[in-house]
């Protein structure tokens, strides 16, 4: 779909004012581990996740992968996200704002066109699922710096919900530098509060519900794939769940085993029209889901989703990953991370009817229709150190290859219907003045730069 001239224009202004900043290209820089190296002995002192877990299936029977996946990961002692320092190229795994400012840069395009698409709200809460190191809200806020004048007076404010003390002082020192404070109590709900260079409120949450109410863009980046799912099998008598399970043979090790009978997952979250054979659903995810179309619809605003995920075509996705390579996800639970391919046919049934539903599109789709390739050429243009010029090719391949980021991670967006609604056609004799066209969703469709 082509734009209006006006839609080119505007859209072209937000894209040329960030591709022309003068700020120079950073590169992300591998940062100090927040945890030293222990010793030997100090390790075997150290709470032991696969001692918890097998005292608790000794006790219990087996546990639901959902439970599994919970314990691992935010266990409030030994976690892994509440443990470890996992982001980056000394981390796990790397994420896309740690390969390139672009794509922070763009996202942060994509948000002031839907402030702009919803008639520029005096309020514009930030919102981020699972933050990271805070690299992506820096690259946006900084894209906001370079357009004020677009936001004018509008009031801004950063929100993030976040769970691992580790990450959110790494947030804080990204975002605020030295002028964040911890609550003096655990059980408030701000846990955390600092301000940007640029004197713009930065909050933490432990829980989505703890963000205040009003006009909010929430992005979450990588945050679905790491809720916990249910795993469900079908056999012969219908279908039935996946548990965890101590193996028989070698009490130090796990297994997976099917229960002989119904569970109440097994009943409850397997949809009736159902055709595959293997089953991984995320309750959680689509609760969340479900707080956002809740909120979109009372306080207006969008949503944008960014992960790996499927549209309701993959079955057998868990995994684990240690130190940038796959790892078996029963193996030394707490020391990998573990994740799941996004289901997001599921998330948009879980949404409703309440609110509009866009994509999934590749990122690969959503990069380019959002300007990357403009982007890129004014960086290239300007640029004529060539370890900095191969760093953006290496990047931009990264991002884009199909092979590579292009085609395995999906953008995904909830929107107010009012963003799409189609404007008033006069009737009867009377000329009556038609309401604007509404722009055209950034990133989800093909824009024309002309």
């Amino acid at each position: 779909m082509k734009m209006r001239s006006l839609v080119v224009l505007k859209t072209q202004q937000l894209i040329s004012r960030v591709s022309s900043s003068s700020a120079a290209v950073r590169w992300r820089a591998a940062q100090t581990r927040l945890l030293c190296s222990s010793s030997p002995d100090e390790a075997k002192r150290r709470p032991s996740m696969l001692r918890h877990l097998t005292s608790k299936l000794k006790a219990t029977g087996p546990i639901s992968v959902a439970e599994y996946m919970k314990e691992v990961l935010t266990n409030p002692v030994t976690g892994y996200y509440v443990r470890n320092n996992m982001l980056g190229p000394d981390g796990d795994f790397i994420t896309s704002p740690e390969i390139s400012q672009i794509f922070g840069e763009l996202l942060g395009v994509w948000i002031l066109s839907e402030w702009m698409g919803a008639g520029r709200p005096k309020q514009l809460q930030l919102v981020e699922l699972g933050p990271g190191k805070g690299s992506l809200a820096s690259d946006v806020l900084r894209v906001f710096s370079q357009l004020q004048s677009v936001l004018c007076e509008s009031s801004v404010s950063l929100h993030l919900v976040e769970v691992s003390p580790v990450l959110s002082r790494l947030q804080a020192q990204t975002l605020t530098r030295d002028s964040s404070r911890e609550a003096d109590a655990e059980d408030e709900l701000v846990y955390r509060r600092g301000e940007t260079a640029a004197g713009l409120p930065v909050s933490w949450y432990r829980r989505l519900d703890d963000v205040p109410t009003g006009f909010s863009i929430f992005i979450a980046h990588e945050f679905f794939d790491a809720l916990p799912i249910h795993k469900f099998q079908r056999t012969d008598k219908g279908w039935r769940e996946v548990m965890v399970d101590i193996d028989p043979e070698k009490n130090d090790q796990l297994r997976f085993v099917v229960t002989p009978s119904p569970t109440l997952a097994s009943s409850t979250l397997v949809h009736d029209d159902e055709r595959r054979e293997h089953l991984e659903v995320c309750a959680e995810g689509g609760v969340i889901v479900q707080q956002l179309a809740r909120r979109i619809v009372e306080d207006g605003g969008a949503a944008l989703i960014a992960d790996y995920g499927h549209d309701g075509t993959k079955t057998d996705t868990f995994r684990g990953f240690k130190g940038h390579q796959l790892h078996d996800v029963l193996a030394s639970p707490g020391s990998a991370d573990l994740t799941a391919d996004v289901d997001f046919s599921y998330l948009r049934r879980m949404a409703g009817g309440g609110v509009a539903c866009l994509g999934p599109v590749t990122q690969r789709t959503f990069l380019k229709n959002m300007g990357i390739d403009t982007r890129m050429q004014v960086l290239l243009r300007n640029c004529s150190d060539p370890s900095t010029r191969k760093q953006l090719i290496s990047s931009y391949d990264m991002l884009t290859n199909p092979a590579k980021m292009g085609e395995r991670f999906h953008f995904f967006s909830l929107l107010h219907h009012s963003r799409l609604a189609k404007p008033k056609r006069a009737t009867g004799m009377k000329l009556e003045k038609t309401s604007p066209a509404p722009l055209p969703v950034a990133g989800f469709t093909e824009l024309s730069f002309s």
